[in-house]
């Protein structure tokens, strides 16, 4: 007995060894080969979204949910944390391009827009030197021409009756009394009548009841201000006359603009209303005073319109070369394209080594197409010009810091309710050009987006709910077909802000929480309308100081009257035209 549990004791032990042994050789090799296979799969490239990070395929394509581009999910790739590598197959993809900063990218040229005006000069009030009723108008409407001498109206004076009547007493005592006869002619000739006139009065015998008023110049009637039966006094204005041969073009000019603009520029303009004709002039003058509520200074260029083309009221658009007294050459320039923005910062990428590193740069003026750059670069450093926001996206999703994050960490892409900070929304800063048929599908929502300011303006918080649900509706209907390409990406984005402030907003119980919304609202329009324009109508970039607590806010005007939307009556004409959009 002892010897069988002994036995079995002994082959227990030989069956445990043996499934330990299995365990270390099969078990252990198994590991192996799944670690192996793991390690493969995770060298594959991996796909994904900018805007949906929880998309990752192993094939580049659309993202399943916005139709963006996919763009590589980069390894922890170690070594500087804050340079990022792509690889040279994603750099393609994602259409990459650099250029090396200098001070010879200058694009000296300065868009400026205007209106034609009348020129002050050659516009003339026509008055009446008699004081009466007008019996007869020979000029009924505006814009007629007129001839100097031409009658232009006729005029019953009792006054001037009663002096007629005096120049004929006068007359007849002429002899005795010649001092009182040279009276009654002279008073006569301050009513600007003329010595046939009043030889014509003697030789009849009989005074004139009707006096005519002719024209002082030569022109086309501007203004109208009297009407048939009228009583007018001497001095009043009848007509206003100009003289159209020769007009003014008046730019606007912006304070950031000021220092490149002269007295003496040339600068060459097209009117909207005369396609495909171009005008060259020159900037004769530059007004010393700046307007307090639109921050702008006129420039006036004279020019000559004996062929009638040019016709006041009519839009303009000009460019016009930098001042040449300006040090251009000296300063450093930066493309647009290269640039990020976050509200107030500005952001690019600097190639370095592999790799592409975040940098602030701290602009100065706009030239053109470019930026002249104060600090943050050094000259001869490699910038990313086109493909900075995939570059970003890629950063964001690496956890590494970016224009969101710049402590870094992965960004938050899910609708943000309540916050208005514009920096935490993904921003696109390639220029893109939209379809006609886009163009025409964004209609209502700029006319619902004006509908809302104008609401707020008039302290209509009812109303201004309509007309945000109204704008939302509209956003929601836009046909994505009509934006491809880039412009896929800028809509994209533009989507994903509004729609967030937007459900934000129509979910406020107060008209100030609105406005407050209302800012991030037209942020966002902002960007999207300074990324794809231009447009139609000339769109105003108003600021209000005051508003987001006197950190200042923006909106969008198709006028330049201010009517603020951030504090209605209480302060309705607070704020400024800060740019133009055309």
């Amino acid at each position: 007995m002892k010897t069988k549990t002994k036995n079995r004791i002994q082959a227990i032990a030989i069956l445990a060894l043996g499934l330990f042994l299995g365990w270390l050789i099969f078990g252990v090799s198994g590991t192996t080969e799944n670690e192996h296979n793991h390690q493969e799969l995770a060298g594959e490239t991996i796909w994904t979204c900018s805007m949906h990070p929880q998309i990752q395929q192993s094939e580049s394509g659309a993202c399943p949910l916005c139709g963006m581009d996919l763009i590589p999910l980069e390894e922890d790739q170690g070594g500087d944390p804050t340079v990022f590598v792509m690889s040279e197959n994603a750099l393609r993809l994602a259409n990459v391009s650099t250029m090396i900063v200098g001070t010879d990218n200058a694009e000296r040229t300065i868009r400026l827009n205007g209106k034609v005006q009348v020129d002050e000069r050659n516009s003339y009030s026509q008055t009446t030197h008699i004081q009466g009723r007008i019996e007869q108008l020979r000029i009924n409407f505006t814009g007629e021409k007129v001839s100097r001498g031409q009658t232009l109206a006729q005029i019953y004076s009792p006054e001037m009756v009663t002096a007629q009547q005096e120049l004929l007493q006068a007359y007849v005592i002429r002899n005795s009394q010649p001092e009182l006869f040279e009276a009654a002619k002279t008073k006569l000739r301050n009513w600007k009548i003329s010595n046939a006139q009043i030889d014509q009065i003697i030789a009849n015998q009989k005074p004139l009841d009707r006096f005519t008023i002719q024209a002082d110049v030569n022109g086309v009637v501007t203004k109208k201000n009297v009407e048939l039966g009228d009583y007018v006094e001497r001095g009043m204005s009848l007509y206003e006359i100009a003289d159209l041969s020769k007009l003014w073009v008046l730019f606007d000019v912006y304070e950031s603009q000021m220092n490149w603009v002269n007295e003496g520029s040339k600068i060459t303009f097209t009117v909207n209303s005369l396609p495909g004709e171009t005008f060259e002039g020159t900037i004769s003058f530059i007004d010393p005073l700046m307007n307090a509520q639109t921050r702008v200074a006129t420039a006036r260029v004279e020019v000559n319109n004996k062929d009638g083309k040019l016709k006041p009221e009519m839009f303009v658009s000009g460019t016009v070369q930098a001042a040449s007294r300006q040090t251009v050459e000296s300063e450093m320039i930066l493309p647009k394209s290269a640039i990020l923005w976050t509200g107030k910062r500005a952001i690019v990428y600097v190639k370095e080594g592999n790799g592409f590193a975040l940098r602030e740069v701290n602009l100065g003026s706009a030239l053109g197409e470019n930026y002249i750059v104060k600090s943050g670069l050094s000259e001869g450093e490699e910038v990313v010009v086109n493909g900075a926001f995939t570059i970003d996206a890629a950063v964001q999703l690496s956890g590494r810091p970016s224009m969101m994050s710049p402590q870094g960490g992965r960004v938050n892409t899910e609708h943000n309710h309540g916050d208005s900070d514009l920096e935490k929304v993904p921003n696109i800063s390639e220029k893109v050009k939209l379809t006609n048929d886009a163009k025409i599908a964004l209609q209502p929502l700029f006319k619902n987006y004006f509908s809302l300011k104008e609401h707020l303006a008039e302290d209509n918080f009812e109303n201004a709910l309509i007309s945000g649900k109204n704008l939302k509706d509209a956003l929601g209907k836009v046909n994505m077909k009509y934006f491809e390409g880039k412009s896929n990406d800028v809509w994209m984005a533009f989507d994903k802000q509004m729609k967030t402030a937007l459900e934000s907003a129509n979910d406020q119980k107060k008209i100030e929480g609105f406005r407050s919304q209302f800012q991030t609202i037209s942020d966002v329009l902002i960007q999207f309308i300074e990324q794809t324009g231009p447009y139609d109508d000339v769109i105003y970039v108003q600021h209000c100081p005051m508003a987001n607590n006197n950190q200042g806010a923006d909106w969008l005007s198709l006028s330049k009257e201010i009517k603020n939307p951030y504090f209605g009556s209480v302060m309705l004409r607070c704020g400024e035209v800060t740019d133009s959009i055309q």
